[in-house]
């Protein structure tokens, strides 16, 4: 049965076009850049490197964690896949250690969030981040419970990361099937949701600082406050 939600009072009850929305995490539910670009930090100057300013860093931030510290090395001098993979364990081991430093929700994601549950619409997470740090970032947060699966990048195994399709097709599965919609900040997100064959829509204020509106997107959302209505209108 369709969700339902009443258009105002003493209206018709008019069904919600999606029985699922889907979102990414780094840089659409919450904005981890800070904590993320400390452990990039702290993984180069553990071999000597120079540090990366915080924006340099948001430009890496995806295709998930070796993809990040693999820009960043090539930013600094470049290594072969034996020190890449020494850094990435040192990385990982930070930035596990100091998940939720300062992070935080991007203004308007908790009332986006009720607004959908309220609609009766399931929430799901399908991110490149390994599982169990979306998981501590979102225990510390305490957003776990508001979601009916979470889709880590390493969940379906190796390679199954966005840009390809099965992280978002595997989320709409465990939540049942239905009509859903993918919310996202990157060309990863826009494209994983092409190839599964739901809309997407990027968030501008997320890690793409330039050319959203070129990503390909059914839509872009300015701010959280106007999810609900950008939903409605696809």
């Amino acid at each position: 049965m369709p969700c339902l939600r009443r258009a105002g009072t003493g209206a018709a009850m008019t069904a919600f076009p999606f029985d699922i929305v889907g979102f990414d995490l780094d840089g659409t539910l919450v904005d981890t850049s800070r904590d993320l670009a400390a452990s990039v930090n702290h993984a180069l100057a553990s071999a000597g490197r120079a540090q990366l300013p915080v924006p340099t860093i948001i430009t890496m931030i995806g295709g998930g964690a070796r993809h990040m510290l693999a820009q960043a090395l090539k930013a600094t001098g470049d290594c072969d896949d034996h020190e890449l993979d020494r850094l990435l364990t040192i990385l990982l081991d930070h930035y596990e250690a100091h998940v939720c430093v300062e992070s935080a929700p991007y203004p308007g994601v908790i009332t986006a969030l009720d607004e959908l549950a309220a609609r009766g619409v399931k929430l799901a997470i399908a991110t490149n981040k390994l599982e169990r740090l979306t998981l501590a970032l979102l225990n510390r947060l305490g957003l776990t419970s508001r979601f009916a699966t979470i889709v880590g990048g390493d969940t379906l195994g190796a390679g199954m990361t966005k840009p390809s399709p099965a992280p978002i097709r595997a989320m709409v599965e465990r939540c049942g099937g239905g009509r859903a919609v993918f919310v996202g900040d990157s060309i990863y997100d826009v494209a994983a949701a092409r190839a599964a064959d739901i809309p997407a829509v990027v968030y501008r204020g997320g890690f793409t600082r330039e050319g959203v509106d070129r990503l390909g997107a059914d839509a872009v959302l300015d701010h959280f406050d106007r999810l609900v209505p950008t939903l409605e209108r696809l």
